[in-house]
């Protein structure tokens, strides 16, 4: 028997910097064969400005629509996070679709924020030993200076309602926490809020009862 010719090293080097299909075809059969589903990869970027959105509910629900699914799903999350409500309707998708009623997750990498949301919904998370999930309070971007900056919603809310209390059992000079209390909305501050108690909401209703 003739011997198969294989790509060049270049090649098949050149295949895996640019992460083609190919490379990662053999992992998914093995995932499986092992786990007795099929297997969907779901990752947005970390380096790029591209968030999990409503969108992306429809996108998976497409490709669910093409999938047999009666034994459930496997769903391999990479992801900074994004939108709640989306993360919402992506566990509700996952779901309805699985013909199980529920639905794996592995996180090879990190799963953050809304990501880690929709891992809550999962009745299986598989994790290696440097896995991550992370906080899902909403994440506030501000631009300054030219350098983008993350901040925690729930750090923020913190931080007013300590200065808050703080103000009102002084008894001497006010004005050091007016000035500071000065720099935030309270308007956006019940927005934070809001937001906040959406989290948690979402959070908890989903978490598998199992």
């Amino acid at each position: 028997m003739a011997k198969k010719p294989s790509d060049p090293v270049i090649q098949q080097v050149l295949t895996e910097q640019n992460q083609a299909h190919e490379t990662r075809q053999k992992i998914f059969r093995s995932l499986e064969n092992l786990l007795n589903r099929p297997v969907v990869s779901f990752f947005t970027s970390f380096r790029y400005p591209v968030m999990i959105e409503d969108d992306d509910a429809d996108m998976l629900e497409g490709i669910l629509q093409k999938m047999d699914l009666s034994d459930g799903l496997v769903v391999m999350i990479s992801s900074p996070g994004g939108d709640g409500l989306a993360a919402e309707r992506i566990v509700n998708v996952l779901r309805n679709y699985s013909g199980s009623n529920d639905y794996y997750i592995i996180a090879p990498g990190k799963a953050k924020s809304a990501a880690s949301m929709i891992c809550f919904g999962a009745s299986k998370i598989i994790m290696g030993a440097t896995s991550e999930l992370g906080p899902i309070d909403p994440q506030l971007t501000t631009v300054e200076e030219g350098r983008v900056k993350r901040f925690s919603v729930y750090n923020i809310v913190k931080s007013y309602d300590d200065l808050f209390s703080r103000a009102v059992k002084e008894q001497g000079n006010l004005q050091p926490y007016l000035q500071q209390l000065a720099n935030y909305d309270e308007r956006e501050i019940k927005e934070f809020r809001a937001a906040l108690s959406l989290s948690e909401d979402i959070a908890f209703g989903h978490l598998h009862p199992e």
